[in-house]
């Protein structure tokens, strides 16, 4: 459609406004978890059990909140991009493994459309309106 093709022109664009809205949200999720204090760790951690590690469930719990508030402030800013991706989508696999144990598809949907995003993400890089500006 020749209205909408020169919506390629802006993809940096388009890379800034989902690092933003991502790394929003993620903030706001991770925080939520971060500040819930050992009881909540343990209890996001134990997810961990389901990929066979039961050990530390409150270090673990503890990881991903720090992983989802910092990764998502990183993904905001576009500074250690690709990793910071990259370790939101394990703990979404986490999540997703978790969900599909525990309660089925539907609900495991969301962690593993986010994976798949942060997958895709990883590949992609931060784009020009960032940090690392590559």
């Amino acid at each position: 459609m020749a209205l909408l093709s020169t919506l390629g022109n802006y993809k940096n664009t388009g890379l800034l406004i989902i690092r933003i809205g991502l790394g929003f949200m993620f903030i706001m999720h991770g925080y939520g978890k971060l500040i819930g204090g050992p009881e909540l760790w343990k209890g996001v951690g134990a997810a961990m059990g389901n990929v066979g590690i039961t050990f530390f469930p409150v270090f673990w719990g503890l990881l991903a909140a720090i992983t989802e508030t910092l990764g998502g402030f990183l993904l905001l800013i576009g500074l250690a991009f690709r990793p910071a991706a990259l370790f939101l989508a394990f703990v979404m696999l986490i999540a997703s493994i978790f969900h599909l144990r525990t309660q089925g598809l539907m609900d495991a949907s969301h962690a593993i459309e986010l994976g798949v995003v942060f997958v895709g993400l990883a590949f992609v890089g931060p784009g020009k309106y960032s940090v690392d500006k590559r």
